[in-house]
């Protein structure tokens, strides 16, 4: 205990030695300047940049915005350093409303310039604030009467499934969207794009939330979609037993090939190819190639593949052929 209070007793006796009468005066005076210092320097005037929002108000029912209801300016102002402080760390510059009904609507879209701007904010700043400059000069939205057409969705970006897996199908949630925009927009418009996914290295079912990527004067509904990657175990199989038949045949005559059936070797999933049949695929020999190129083979086409099958490759690339009249076997 007599150690403890020795201790204490030698940490107070540091203190008072550092902290004299003199150090305290000396702190005091140096509080005092540096208040003086910034109330002076607040007192000058400054410029500063701030971020305003504008939003679009009083759209009626029957309107549809195209565009977001709220775009940001940059607004720089003018006053003393005390009036700016305020606006930073104070209450934020109010945002700007602009009034749908006030301007003319004959075309598709509103335009709402600077001087608008300016006049609709001044009236909520300090009396002596002044905006010297918005950038940018001119604010845009645009709308229709309810102008839209319904497109399929499609996911874009990086999704790659382990190893010897594969994505062997997708979902979507809806699987269609509504989009607003102008008529030559929406002529232009085919399909909507999800933003970039990016997941690999999963093996089991995917389930992604993801958004839409937007499109400059569009309005699509919904925003976000619900995608479902379905993956399987990749196999490498033959198809046997499919037969060849001939196109571009005149009436009358008859193509006959040796063999008369092939196989297809090819790449899926496992439970895709339990469901195959020799009936899901369609191999083909162009009558119109041969008496083009007369010989005594002729090329093998593999003209239908299923979906969800990779690298179909026909095992026997030409065969022997007889061009016969109909029914002249018999």
């Amino acid at each position: 205990m007599d150690s403890l209070r020795s201790i204490l007793h030698s940490v107070r006796n540091f203190l008072l030695g550092i902290f004299n009468k003199e150090f305290l005066i000396f702190l005091f005076f140096l509080a005092l300047s540096g208040t003086f210092w910034l109330m002076m320097t607040l007192n000058d005037t400054y410029e500063k940049e701030f971020e305003v929002p504008v939003k679009i108000t009083g759209v009626p029912k029957n309107v549809v915005l195209t565009s977001d209801d709220v775009d940001t300016v940059k607004v720089v102002l003018r006053d003393k350093g005390i009036v700016l402080i305020g606006y930073m760390y104070g209450e934020r510059l109010p945002q700007i409303n602009i009034n749908f009904q006030t301007y003319p609507h004959g075309s598709e879209s509103l335009v709402v310039q600077s001087s608008d701007i300016q006049r609709l904010l001044q009236h909520q700043l300090s009396a002596y604030t002044r905006i010297t400059a918005i950038k940018p000069d001119k604010v845009e939205f645009t709308f229709n009467h309810g102008i839209r057409k319904k497109v399929p969705v499609r996911w874009r970006g990086r999704v790659m499934p382990e190893h010897m897996y594969f994505i062997s199908d997708v979902d979507y949630w809806p699987d269609s969207v509504e989009v607003y925009a102008t008529r030559k927009k929406l002529e232009s418009i085919k399909a909507v794009y999800t933003e970039m996914l990016n997941y690999a290295n999963f093996r089991d079912t995917l389930n992604v939330v993801a958004p839409l990527e937007r499109i400059e004067g569009v309005k699509i509904i919904p925003s976000k979609v619900k995608i479902r990657f379905y993956t399987d175990v990749l196999t490498e199989e033959t198809i046997n037993e499919i037969p060849v038949t001939g196109i571009n045949v005149p009436e009358g005559k008859v193509i006959r090939t040796f063999p008369a059936k092939v196989s297809v070797k090819l790449v899926t999933g496992v439970s895709r190819f339990r469901n195959l049949k020799a009936s899901d695929f369609i191999v083909v020999v162009d009558y119109n190639e041969i008496m083009a190129h007369p010989s005594e083979r002729c090329n093998v086409y593999l003209k239908k593949v299923p979906e969800g099958i990779n690298r179909a490759t026909l095992l026997t690339p030409q065969v022997d052929y007889l061009i016969e009249e109909e029914g002249a076997a018999e």
